[in-house]
């Protein structure tokens, strides 16, 4: 066994929210939301194993610790810098939508198999496996296995999540099965185990790519689908590919920024961010905590390149002036035309709820790879469980932009890489919820301009996403310690709405990096707004 039941008992009862600890080494390092993933990372990077079989080890691990925020019938991309040959490169497994389109698909749809979009997580978990790891699929995947197999105790966020979707986990007899105990919900501390999600890894590991995409287990998929009222096909499973991708490249100071790539247009959004925070003088105001123009810029700036985001779609079929969007000029241009309006107000039609996770591995040699993989939705929207994996309702990003029938899902997603003025990496990371960019923004701020050390820098205070349990429409949130009071007054009297929430907010993102120093030690830490853990070989 990988893991005994006292060592599974031990790494779940850390996985808690509140301050965290960093990490640090020159032998490899991970950091997750879970302490579990993190550790089975770091048990891969000591059997010798790379980055990328560290990550798709633990990502995999991380759909059965973390079932309210993942699944392998999910999405997956990830960013990768192979320190040999200085190559960076993108695999893009996000979602396709039907080639039966969803004509009328509304919120309501989240509820039934209109929701499931086509996954892309296990294609693109095997291309990575196959061009860049250097362990078998049945290697990679035994702990995720074993943990499925053997259970894991409930931990605080896992039951919170159970309890607020009870009504839904509760709806098939397989959920009942998993989550349930003589009628009643589990309770935190308790142990949980999905035999038959271990049953499908096993089958998944055996039998690679067909298995999940074309075989009697995609058929059941398609049929429990389309009974709940969806309209997937065999079809949509058996033309879905990954998709290898040049990453999207900007500068910053000096720096080289390697971000996803559209779709997953997060990547792009964090340089056009950086390219409107170079029109600020930065360094003489200081950072939202202590500069009213500040925090009311970087608001807007990362407010509303997001929402100017929603008009992207595929840009395999939909016209994206790429080089225009990240180009300095544009940025100055763009500047002077937020100066003359106020700000834009919220569309939170198109913000889905969290879920989601990203996790960054560097190992000895120096190779980075840092993913994000999701539900990109509330967990057990639709309650379909087949063969013990949940049928995420990933059409929650549908309403930021529809793709047309079988396009590729338009996600802000990020994971990036920044390179020094030398061209090794110095930070490489990501963030799941609906603050990924304002969580990648300040941390990247916190870290390049004013010297953070990690640690110091997941802690501090950030802009958040949209407050979900608002009755103020069209504002986002900020944590309470975000800059003084008068701080916050001034920037609302230039018109910037806002909310505030407590610290450490769970809508405030979760940045999961890596910072490597000059003389090679990486370290890292978790954020205090999830239950994660950075591990060090």
């Amino acid at each position: 066994m990988m893991f005994d039941r006292d060592e599974i008992a031990r790494l779940s009862a850390r996985a808690v929210f509140g301050r965290k600890a960093k990490a640090q080494g020159r032998d490899g390092i991970a950091v997750s939301s879970h302490p579990i993933v993190s550790k089975v990372a770091t048990n891969v990077l000591r059997a010798g194993g790379n980055a990328v079989d560290a990550i798709l080890a633990a990502s995999l691990a991380q759909t059965v610790v973390e079932p309210h925020m993942t699944t392998a019938f999910g999405v997956l991309s990830m960013m990768h810098y192979d320190a040999k040959s200085g190559v960076t490169s993108y695999v893009n497994g996000s979602m396709n939508a039907p080639l039966a389109g969803l004509p009328g698909f509304s919120p309501a749809d989240l509820a039934n198999g209109r929701s499931v979009a086509v996954p892309g997580f296990w294609s693109a978990w095997e291309a990575a496996r196959e061009r860049l790891a250097t362990r078998s699929r049945e290697t990679l995947a035994a702990p995720a296995i074993e943990l499925a197999r053997s259970g894991i105790p409930i931990y605080p966020f896992l039951y919170g999540m159970m309890f607020e979707q009870a009504g839904k986990i509760g709806l098939s007899a397989e959920g009942r099965d998993i989550y349930f105990q003589e009628g009643a919900l589990r309770g935190p501390g308790d142990w949980i185990a999905n035999p038959r999600l271990a049953d499908t890894l096993e089958r998944m590991a055996a039998d690679g790519v067909d298995y999940f995409y074309r075989s009697g287990f995609t058929e059941k998929v398609v049929d429990t689908v389309r009974k709940a009222g969806g309209v997937l096909t065999m079809e949509d499973f058996d033309r879905y590919e990954p998709r290898w991708m040049e990453p999207a490249w900007g500068t910053y100071r000096g720096y080289r920024i390697a971000g996803s790539p559209p779709p997953d247009n997060g990547g792009t959004h964090l340089i056009e961010i950086l390219n409107l925070v170079e029109q600020l003088p930065l360094q003489d105001w200081g950072m939202p905590t202590e500069s009213a123009d500040t925090l009311y810029w970087l608001a807007r700036f990362c407010l509303e390149v997001s929402l100017d985001g929603a008009d992207q779609g595929d840009p395999n079929s939909w016209p994206l002036p790429l080089e225009t969007i990240l180009s300095k000029d544009y940025a100055a241009t763009r500047f002077e035309l937020m100066k003359m309006r106020d700000p834009r107000p919220v569309d939170r039609a198109r913000t889905p709820y969290p879920g989601s996770t990203h996790l960054t591995v560097v190992d000895r040699d120096g190779n980075v790879a840092t993913m994000l993989h999701s539900v990109m939705a509330m967990p057990w929207s639709n309650g379909l469980i087949v063969d013990g994996m949940n049928l995420w309702a990933g059409g929650g990003h549908f309403f930021r932009t529809m793709p047309r029938p079988g396009d590729r899902a338009t996600c802000y997603i990020a994971p990036h890489v920044i390179f020094g003025p030398d061209g090794r990496p110095v930070l490489a990371g990501g963030s799941p919820s609906v603050a990924l960019i304002q969580t990648c923004i300040t941390n990247t701020l916190n870290i390049l301009d004013f010297g953070m050390d990690i640690e110091t820098s997941v802690h501090q205070p950030r802009i958040g996403g949209p407050v979900y349990t608002s009755l103020t429409p069209n504002s986002i949130s900020i944590e309470l310690d975000c800059g003084t009071l008068e701080i916050q007054a001034a920037a609302r009297e230039r018109g910037l709405n806002f909310e505030l929430t407590g610290p450490w907010s769970v809508h405030a993102g979760s940045y999961e990096g890596v910072h490597i120093s000059e003389d090679g030690v990486s370290s890292a830490c978790a954020d205090p707004r999830r239950a994660g853990a950075a591990d060090a070989v």
